[in-house]
């Protein structure tokens, strides 16, 4: 079965496309479909926005479709970026930006109260049924970036329990205990139970029929 993977983000793509290969799905993304651009995210949370990007998908393509949003949550910060964390720099701004302007006013915030999280919150829609999944990380914002892989705000990311950033890590560390991870193992378990029951059903019908 074909599942459409609704992002232009090359880095989602890398991290979340072998998460869900062992399902046994044909993986598509937006890239297979030159003509859909950017989908506009305007919800309020990142839930909305996930749904809006899955249904948006599957209203353009016909086929099942797969989103998420991703968002950081700063305790200092009241829980900003969270669902602007892509844009909090401002429109068009690069990762780099987004780092900066963190780093910037949480200049005097000392270690203790620079804790945050990453949450992502997955959405399923095939036409006929939706399924949500989240995932969530615990960390604390560092005063220096530190590590070269991964993206957005990997760097300034630290996870107490494995003494790194995000982008100190390899991808099958980070994979294994991401908020990204979380949710795409989540959403994997219901699409399997979801899809095996459906084909139960149908062996069922042919027996019985």
């Amino acid at each position: 079965m074909k599942i459409v993977l609704a992002t232009h983000n090359p880095h989602k793509r890398a991290e979340l496309i072998p998460l869900l290969k062992p399902l046994g799905f044909d993986i598509l993304t937006l890239d297979d479909f030159p003509t859909i651009g950017e989908i506009i995210e305007d919800g309020e949370t990142l839930l909305e926005n996930a749904l809006i990007k899955a249904r948006s998908v599957h209203t353009l393509t016909g086929l099942p479709s797969l989103a998420d949003d991703t968002g950081l949550e700063v305790d200092a910060l009241n829980g900003a970026p969270g669902v602007y964390s892509a844009r909090f720099a401002g429109e068009n701004c690069s990762y780099s930006d987004n780092v900066r302007k963190l780093l910037s006013v949480l200049s005097k915030v000392e270690p203790p109260k620079r804790t945050a999280r990453f949450k992502t919150i997955m959405a399923f829609t095939d036409g006929k049924l939706e399924l949500t999944a989240e995932g969530i990380v615990e960390g604390q914002i560092l005063h220096q970036p530190k590590g070269v892989a991964g993206f957005g705000y990997d760097p300034v990311f630290y996870i107490h329990e494995m003494e790194k950033t995000f982008a100190q890590m390899t991808s099958n560390e980070k994979s294994k205990i991401s908020h990204r991870g979380i949710a795409v193992r989540k959403m994997a378990e219901s699409l399997h139970h979801l899809y095996s029951s459906v084909n139960r059903s149908k062996t069922l019908k042919k027996e019985t029929a």
